[in-house]
């Protein structure tokens, strides 16, 4: 299944997490500390606190935050400084670290038609060169399969 970045529905997303790694929900309710309707309620929401999803995230042994991460790394647009001189205490990452679900999601539009590879160079700013050498070797492991 590809998980359409634009569109995160965290709630749901926790709900397939439970359901795929079969948890028992009162386990989860004592955990977060909240009543099996107030779990529900959760589970139906598109957004979460970050804490309730920190917490799930531990729980469940899966990095919620990665989707909005990636989200980042495909939409976002790149930061152009105003004052070069100007440093933040907070930590910088790289933003150009692609995940092997996101050049998944990215060599099956080309695969499927729905994007060109001209597309994807201009909509989410990937280097010619990286999305080339992902698709040559895309069509390697293809060939081996």
């Amino acid at each position: 299944m590809i998980l359409d970045l634009k569109n995160i529905h965290i709630g749901s997303l926790i709900k397939q997490r439970i359901e795929e790694i079969n948890i028992n929900v009162l386990r989860i309710c004592k955990f977060l500390k909240c009543t099996e309707d107030e779990l529900n309620s959760m589970l139906s929401e598109k957004s979460l606190d970050s804490e309730i999803i920190l917490k799930l995230s531990t729980l469940l042994e899966y990095d919620f935050f990665r989707l909005y991460s990636q989200y980042l790394i495909l939409y976002a647009p790149q930061t152009i400084s105003i004052d070069p001189e100007k440093k933040t205490s907070l930590p910088q990452y790289r933003k150009n670290i692609y995940t092997k679900e996101m050049v998944d999601f990215i060599l099956e539009q080309i695969e499927n038609g729905s994007k060109t590879q001209m597309q994807i160079v201009k909509e989410y700013r990937i280097p010619r060169s990286t999305l080339y050498k992902w698709v040559n070797k895309y069509a390697q492991s293809k060939k081996k399969d």
